[in-house]
């Protein structure tokens, strides 16, 4: 069963939606509902939301800048965009940003349902199945057409630490006699491992060549034509992905973030559609093909972050301030940096808690670190989820102020950071078990 958020700034085409959604006959476990992008956001930070359903037009927050802090929280949660106008502008960002439908108002009924449909037919996730049944699954249904060995050889040369050919030669025959061209001038490097040796039963060397098909086919499938990317293997267990961006495609903000999401969206779907866990490395962006031995050194630190968080699997080679050490970090190094990224993060909360449209974002950017990182050394350390510490200074702000003032609740739930006092009530109930109003009884 799936679960939908569905967001207008318009009360009646809310509930006009979700009523239609209500008596579909679609398996809906929930219809949830906001009336502004940052409603919306507390709603994805708190619930295990499948599909957003969101107006492109609403005050202070529209619906792309909603898509893309609803892709920093959960960068698998799809969405479908509606609007009352065709513009293209907002269109081509929508479908950049992975929107799975643009739909233009008034509604079709039997339109929305299908697009619904059509969205949660492709997220339905497969019943559990033996390895020999999936194995023989990918056989039946994965067409086998990855790089050449020639290819392959070519591209590990170039990112080895002292290739035996320059650089720029070895890019040169790349392109010559493989149509592989790697013009950049950005390049970054995602790294994956992923753990074939951790399953029920032991695999036969077809059935591993099958898997890092399989995975190689889900890559292949997550970056497809808004990236332009290179992937190959890099050993049994390793795959090494080359993304480039020309300088107009560079001038885009917000590159790091969609790795980072990238990331996450990797490791998510080879765990989903293949029962693998894998870990992945992320490399910074820089600019000449001369870098590229750098970023791949990179990937290869970002991942040994793992044996340090074990339970944990994206890694941005910014994460640690690598070059304050001249050697591996020890124990005590890296548990000392951890620390003072959770410290920093902390005082920043505390600092701006009541401020509206705080983001998890905001909060990693002012601790020069990417926000899946934060999120996870945050919940390490204090036991709290990053955003259930925000609504908890909040939440308590909001007692005091209750209890000890005369405001009226409109001024608290402006004090706070909320947007509408009916939001902050809702957030406030849910949190306490009982309404301001019957608190303050």
């Amino acid at each position: 069963m799936y679960n939908i958020l569905v967001v207008d700034d318009e009360p009646l085409i809310c509930k006009g939606l979700s009523s239609v959604l209500a008596s579909s006959g679609i398996d809906i476990s929930a219809i949830h509902m906001a009336h502004n992008g940052y409603e919306a956001l507390d709603v994805l930070r708190t619930d295990d939301i499948d599909l957003l359903i969101t107006d492109i037009q609403m005050g202070t927050m529209n619906g792309i800048e909603l898509m893309q802090q609803a892709k920093l929280i959960k960068p698998w949660v799809q969405t479908i965009i509606i609007s009352a106008h065709e513009t293209f502008q907002y269109a081509q960002m929508a479908i950049r940003l992975g929107a799975k439908d643009y739909l233009i108002k008034p509604l079709n009924n039997e339109q929305f349902l299908d697009s619904v449909r059509n969205v949660l037919l492709k997220l339905r996730k497969p019943e559990a199945a033996e390895p020999e049944e999936l194995i023989a699954g990918m056989q039946e249904h994965f067409h086998m057409d990855e790089l050449n060995p020639q290819s392959v050889e070519w591209l590990n040369l170039l990112v080895s630490d002292k290739p035996s050919v320059k650089i720029q030669d070895i890019a040169r025959i790349l392109k010559e006699k493989h149509e592989i061209s790697l013009e950049g001038p950005y390049f970054s490097m995602i790294r994956i491992r992923l753990n074939l040796f951790d399953r029920s039963r032991e695999l036969t060397k077809t059935d591993e060549r099958l898997l890092r098909y399989a995975a190689l086919n889900i890559v292949n499938e997550l970056f497809d034509e808004h990236w332009n990317h290179t992937a190959f293997y890099a050993s049994e267990r390793d795959m090494n992905i080359i993304l480039q961006w020309n300088e107009t495609q560079y001038a885009v903000n917000g590159l790091m973030n969609e790795l980072d999401m990238i990331g996450r969206s990797l490791h998510f779907n080879i765990q989903k559609y293949l029962g693998i866990i894998s870990v992945i490395g992320i490399s910074q962006i820089l600019k000449g093909i001369e870098f590229i031995d750098v970023i791949h050194d990179q990937v290869i630190k970002a991942l040994s972050c793992n044996e340090r968080h074990k339970d944990h699997y994206v890694f941005y080679y910014g994460d640690f301030n690598w070059n304050q050490y001249s050697q591996r970090p020890t124990e005590e190094e890296f548990t000392a940096q951890t620390s003072l990224i959770v410290e920093k993060a902390m005082e920043y909360i505390n600092a701006n808690y009541a401020q509206k449209g705080l983001t998890l974002h905001e909060v990693a950017q002012n601790n020069h670190v990417s926000p899946n990182y934060l999120s996870y050394l945050f919940k390490k350390e204090t036991g709290y989820n990053l955003w259930e510490y925000v609504v908890k200074l909040r939440m308590e702000e909001s007692k005091r102020l209750l209890l000890n003032t005369d405001m009226r609740r409109y001024e608290i739930s402006e004090k706070v950071g909320y947007e509408s006092p009916e939001h902050f009530s809702k957030i406030f109930k849910k949190y306490y078990g009982m309404s301001p109003s019957e608190l303050k009884k």
